[in-house]
């Protein structure tokens, strides 16, 4: 039996896309004749709360259908790891943490996966009060985050601009960054501590990351002048951040961010006020179709 979690205005268009989506992945259960269960949420963390009724009652296999939001709420339901696994349909915005797993964005491929595939051992990142999958980070992508909620009409294209917004805006943020090996302060417009390689519908904040190494990279940028930062971006949005000077790269398997309060965490596109910024790899545990 799989079960299937639906977002039903997930990827915009009032609902027309998740639709057109929905019926194609029905035709194709119904000609490969697997039994199945649609589940579609209603309100915010409506997700969460059917993944952990579902998998307490036994179910093995939940699948979402959605975007990284939804696969947000999905993960902070899970329970029962060994008896239960994830399979991931990409119908959102910007299905970045999919990617990150090159699983394809046409349904009914993203279904085969599933059907045909086995589940495989796949890192996710556990704080004291919420899972992340994706990216963890304080910053210059929580302004961003706040000015793309407020948009009526989401998109890849308004996010950029939402991006260039904030980054004209930015105050830089003064942060401990703390492991057990080592403790360094940074003054940065990010903090961010990562499991796929990407957010925003494709913005490449982490190119090396991999989420099946059993480690989280860390990255910070640097205080830098306005021009700087401007071409910063431009190399932001082609995937070479590593490459400017400014940028800290390390691998870790837990860190603790130190930031003075008030702040507000970005955890897989939700925004979470001062919560505690501690974060672990958990890793040989979620077992995901890819």
């Amino acid at each position: 039996m799989l079960d299937f979690i639906i977002n039903p205005i997930s990827g915009g268009k009032n609902g027309k896309k998740m639709k057109k989506n929905v019926e194609l992945i029905k035709a194709r259960l119904e000609e490969r004749k697997v039994e199945y269960r649609f589940h579609f949420t209603e309100r915010k963390s409506h997700a969460t709360e059917l993944t952990k009724s579902l998998i307490e009652s036994g179910s093995d296999n939940i699948i979402v259908v959605g975007g990284d939001g939804t696969l947000h709420e999905v993960i902070n339901g899970f329970c029962n790891f060994d008896k239960v696994a994830l399979g991931i349909i990409p119908c959102g915005t910007g299905n970045d943490f999919a990617n990150a797993l090159k699983i394809p964005e046409d349904a009914v491929k993203a279904l085969d996966i599933v059907l045909d595939g086995t589940p495989k051992y796949t890192d996710f990142m556990q704080m004291p009060t919420v899972r992340g999958i994706n990216i963890i980070g304080m910053g210059v992508d929580v302004d961003v985050l706040k000015y793309y909620n407020k948009l009526k009409k989401k998109s890849k294209f308004g996010y950029t601009k939402c991006l260039v917004k904030a980054l004209l805006k930015f105050q830089y943020t003064d942060f401990d960054a703390i492991t057990k090996d080592w403790n360094e302060h940074y003054r940065s417009f990010i903090a961010c501590v990562a499991n796929g390689y990407r957010y925003g519908g494709g913005i490449q904040i982490c190119p090396p990351a991999d989420a099946t190494d059993k480690k989280l990279d860390f990255v910070a940028i640097k205080e830098m002048n306005k021009f700087k930062l401007i071409l910063t971006f431009l190399k932001l949005k082609k995937g070479k951040i590593m490459s400017v000077k400014e940028t800290v790269h390390k691998q870790v398997t837990e860190i603790k961010i130190d930031a003075p309060l008030p702040y507000t965490v970005n955890v897989d596109g939700e925004l979470y006020d001062d919560i505690p910024f501690e974060v672990k790899i958990v890793s040989d545990t979620l077992r995901v179709y890819r």
